[in-house]
């Protein structure tokens, strides 16, 4: 059986880019941009909480690290390198070299490279930590607190089909093999839109990831920068696979659903062409949802005016502690 330095120099030592003291030492050396700060993120991954133990192991190695890089690109980072933490339960070495594939292929995509970690044996399950660094300059860096009151609401890509995905794998929906087929892509393999992080740097005035949820993680963006916000249901981009769903299973997917790893930003209306622009030279689609006001709170409004009540609350580790 492969030993612990084993599993770290077949799966996870590759040679640093140059200036980068990487695997093999007590720490890892890295230089940052002058006048640029670094931004730093962590996400733990742990088995039977946020994966499946059958889950594919190249899906998730990409998921590891890309969980992260969504954190970077809602800061409007460019990153620089990561760090994995590995607590496994055994050494199987076809899992490992697929789950190295998947998180090496995902770094080597966003210049994002493994310069460091720890790898140890758990006593039960597989447990996950990854923390990555990333350079921002410090003005204008995106952050929660920046929404102005006019300010468009933005949001990437399509929302809900990793929540309906996820609930599906859980039993929490009745089984449904051809919908499963259609949205388990969305929860096992997530796309960070670091790119559009970046082309939004100086444009945009405030984002987020979506992880957690929209309504919940938007909530954040308008506590910390004070204001609140009207959203239009109807504009919300729904994933295509969602499209026959009853109602209540729709709006819960759409708005509290989690795993989502999309960007939700405010930018000034005026720019809105600057927008469509920077998120068309990077390929992500973007879509207007609504708009940031002067009144504190979170308002959704359905297609015939109506306020929705009871907004779908996201996901929250240790609900009413």
């Amino acid at each position: 059986m492969a030993s612990e330095f084993d599993v770290i120099a077949r799966y996870f030592t590759r040679p640093a880019p140059e200036g980068t003291l990487g695997v093999g030492d007590d720490c890892a050396l890295f230089s940052v941009p002058a006048g640029m700060q670094i931004a730093t993120s962590k996400d733990l991954l742990i088995q039977g909480r946020h994966f499946y133990p059958n889950v594919d192991p190249e899906a998730l190695g990409h998921k590891a690290l890309a969980v992260n890089l969504s954190d970077l690109a809602a800061m409007g980072a460019k990153p620089l390198g990561c760090l994995l933490g590995l607590a496994l339960p055994n050494v199987d070495e076809s899992w490992l070299a697929a789950f190295a594939r998947g998180f090496h292929a995902l770094a080597d995509a966003h210049g994002c490279p493994l310069i460091g970690g720890d790898t140890t044996r758990s006593v039960q399950d597989l447990t996950i930590s990854v923390t990555v660094f990333g350079a921002v300059a410090a003005q204008p860096a995106l952050r929660r607190d920046g929404a102005r009151v006019g300010d468009h609401i933005w949001v990437s890509g399509a929302l809900g089909a990793a929540d309906i995905a996820y609930r599906l794998l859980d039993a929490q929906l009745p089984t449904d093999d051809s919908l499963l087929a259609a949205t388990r892509r969305a929860l096992e393999w997530p796309t960070p839109r670091v790119e559009l992080g970046l082309a939004l740097a100086g444009l945009a005035h405030a984002a987020i990831d979506i992880s957690d949820g929209l309504v919940q993680d938007l909530g954040h963006v308008l506590s910390a920068s004070r204001v609140g916000a009207q959203l239009q249901f109807d504009a919300l981009p729904v994933a295509d696979a969602l499209q026959d769903l009853d109602h209540d299973t729709l709006v819960r997917a759409v708005l509290g659903g989690g795993d989502v790893y999309e960007l939700c930003f405010t930018a000034a209306a005026e720019n809105d062409d600057h927008v469509r622009r920077a998120a068309a030279r990077v390929g992500v689609p973007v879509t207007r949802i609504g708009h940031v006001t002067e009144a504190g709170g979170l308002q959704v409004f359905a297609a015939d005016g109506r306020p929705m009540s009871a907004l779908p609350r996201g996901f929250d580790h240790f609900p009413g502690s």
